[in-house]
């Protein structure tokens, strides 16, 4: 079955701290966890049954084999994953007393610029991957090196030439940016090349100074939808012009890691469910489904290992209407 989406950007590994609350120089144990933000998202959308393919670079080690065998076993599409002599990235991670996550550094204290993923290779995308996909997934944080942001460009070209929709997640990470005053005009030419935005609501304050999805929506007239989320606040939406806020469910969390990638990969699932004329009256019924797979992934910790299988959705939306 072709891919109906296509993932793009970074697959790495999470190093988390095993002691929350404590600063970088203290911690002595970290739990190593696979992750990257469209690789996450790769991953949740074929555990909820969406075929998709994941484009990125990783290193000729034991990591970088370690993710591709891991994205294989879960019926992931690797045809766009490339190799590259450089190391795989993996990130460290910090906790709060509550569970909130910060990066911080890189492992072995590396130049961000000299790992794997940086080094994607425009000429290396498969275009047959374009020629049958719905919907390209990216982030941003790939936009902070020449190499990947060209891939990114070829990528986006690709998509218009076979009428693929853009979702872009800001997912912005300062510690990624050699010079972070690059980054909001970056971040913002990608965002008029997209059909559908997702940001936390700090990052829509900080590059459109509100929260508000209708207006950001107003703004930028070629999206179709916006999403702000807001952690345990839940999250508001603009989508075909139709606004609303579902609110955070209430659980109990474990680790925040890969929360906003599932809720990305349950709203990219739900788009595939529905014709784009539907988006706009199901608006409420879509992003309380992606909302649902974000919280399910905070009850255990990492990101990839963490993702609830569609039955688990499902099973969950069902209790929380008859408890309501």
């Amino acid at each position: 079955m072709h891919p109906r989406v296509i993932c793009l950007g970074e697959i790495l590994y999470d190093r988390i701290s095993n002691q929350p609350g404590l600063p970088l120089e203290a911690v002595t144990s970290w739990t190593d966890y696979p992750g990257g933000a469209p690789a996450n998202v790769a991953c949740a959308l074929t555990k909820l049954g969406t075929p998709t393919a994941f484009i990125g670079a990783v290193g000729d080690d034991e990591l970088g084999r370690s993710l591709v065998d891991l994205l294989n076993t879960l019926k992931v599409d690797t045809s766009g994953v490339q190799t590259y002599a450089a190391p795989t990235r993996s990130v460290l991670v910090l906790r709060s007393q509550t569970n909130d996550r910060s990066f911080v550094a890189f492992g072995d204290n590396r130049d961000t610029s000299e790992f794997a993923d940086t080094h994607l290779q425009s000429n290396q995308i498969p275009i047959e991957l374009f020629q049958q996909a719905d919907y390209l997934v990216l982030g941003t944080l790939l936009m902070a090196y020449p190499e990947s942001r060209a891939a990114i460009e070829r990528a986006l070209q690709l998509a218009e030439e076979f009428f693929v929709k853009v979702i872009l997640d800001v997912n912005w990470r300062p510690v990624f940016w050699k010079d972070q005053s690059i980054a909001p005009k970056i971040i913002h030419d990608l965002i008029k090349r997209a059909d559908f935005l997702k940001m936390a609501e700090e990052e829509a304050q900080w590059l459109f100074d509100t929260s508000d999805p209708g207006v950001i929506a107003h703004r930028v007239e070629s999206l179709e939808g916006v999403l702000v989320t807001a952690g345990e606040k839940g999250c508001r939406y603009c989508l075909n012009q139709r606004e609303g806020k579902i609110p955070a469910f209430s659980i109990e969390v474990e680790d925040t890691t890969g929360a906003g990638d599932s809720f990305l990969a349950g709203f990219v699932h739900q788009l595939c469910q529905h014709e784009l004329s539907e988006i706009g009256q199901d608006a409420e019924k879509i992003v309380k489904y992606a909302s649902a797979m974000g919280a399910l992934t905070t009850l255990r910790a990492g990101a990839i290992e963490a993702q609830p299988t569609g039955a688990e959705v499902d099973a969950f939306l069902y209790l929380d209407q008859r408890s309501s």
